[in-house]
């Protein structure tokens, strides 16, 4: 005996809403301030899922032109590296 009962099947493992849907935000906390914000009074099951997503990338585009800027703006802040130069 398998002890799965009579229906045999094998349940699958259990996958959050993020993963699903391939984010790295979690869908269910922004489902949650969706529903404790009371911005409507129902919520849909692809609100939460769209709005990580926008969030998402919005994200991800201000980081990488911070990365550029901050690559493009090399400036040398060590104090005792610019005392250096000057001694010598």
């Amino acid at each position: 005996m398998s002890g799965r009962g009579k229906g045999g099947k094998i349940r699958s493992k259990a996958r959050s809403r993020s993963a699903r849907a391939g984010l790295q935000l979690p869908v269910g906390c922004v489902h949650r301030f969706l529903w404790n914000g009371n911005y409507a009074e129902r919520i849909g099951a692809g609100a939460p899922v769209y709005l990580a997503a926008v969030l998402e990338y919005l994200a991800a585009d201000v980081l990488e032109l911070a990365g550029n800027a901050a690559r493009d703006n090399k400036k040398n802040h060590s104090r005792h590296l610019q005392l250096d130069g000057q001694l010598t």
